[in-house]
């Protein structure tokens, strides 16, 4: 693998996040002597400083094709970094306490390439489980997505039986306005005549003028005033139609003579 040093450098200074730092022992590769450095986890490289304030790394470990365990050495809290081939180099660190040895040794299990692509397989299973459900759940086999629909729980009457509903007044702030009152036009009547709308259904009687709440003693008098002839109209249209449908019953159960 080709390293730009400068790029190296400026990678290992920068201010990026780094995903672990502190200082560890590091053993010497000659000799044996442990020498305590500064060292930065970015990604998947380890650099190492001689001091925290060293302005360039003395060196980097490329954690690709590695495995960290724990060693017996002659410091505490060690572990290795051990490289697959016969010539490849095992690097021995050892950490100050055994909270920093486990954390450096979680750290470093997870920065290689390697694990973040298991990582990746694991999820897309577990996203594919979540879409298409276990693989043996069904024989093995995966069906297409299909969208679920509420039954209807009855069925539907069609349009031509439901029967003609009477036309519905303005409303004004969310409540209903009759211009029934004296002085204002009338709703256009679109029923039929005598009664009965366009097909033969008996029209209902129009509802009671809506009450007003006022400010005047004089406009309170005239309400009041209006009250029984308004109460007597409607009397007189509800009894116009209990008559009439009384007059159809009669008729029905006589027959035809």
């Amino acid at each position: 693998m080709k390293l730009n040093e400068r790029s190296l450098v400026f990678y290992a200074t920068c201010d990026s996040p780094a995903d672990n730092a502190g200082f560890l022992y590091k053993r010497g590769e000659r000799h044996t002597a442990y020498h305590r450095r500064w060292f930065v986890l970015k990604g998947n490289m380890l650099f190492y400083f001689e001091e925290r304030e060293s302005r360039e790394p003395v060196g980097v470990i490329v954690l690709e094709g590695c495995t960290v365990e724990l060693c017996d050495a002659a410091e505490g809290f060690a572990f290795a970094i051990r490289f697959g081939g016969a010539k490849s180099r095992t690097y021995v660190l050892a950490a100050e306490s055994q909270a920093a040895m486990e954390s450096w040794v979680k750290s470093l299990s997870r920065a290689s390439f390697d694990y973040m692509r298991l990582v990746v397989r694991e999820l897309e299973k577990q996203l594919e489980e979540m879409r298409w459900g276990p693989a043996g759940g069904c024989g093995g086999c995966r069906g297409a997505p299909t969208s679920w629909k509420p039954k209807p729980l009855g069925m539907e009457p069609s349009p031509e039986r439901l029967p003609a509903l009477p036309a519905v007044p303005p409303k004004e702030n969310g409540c209903a306005v009759w211009n029934n009152a004296p002085g204002a036009d009338p709703l256009p009547d679109t029923s039929g005549c005598d009664g009965h709308d366009g097909e033969g259904n008996p029209r209902p009687p129009p509802l009671p003028p809506r009450r007003r709440a006022s400010s005047s003693d004089g406009s309170t008098g005239a309400a009041a005033a209006e009250g029984p002839s308004a109460f007597c109209r409607l009397h007189e249209r509800y009894g116009q139609e209990v008559a009439r449908l009384r007059q159809d019953w009669l008729e029905r159960r006589r027959g035809p003579r």
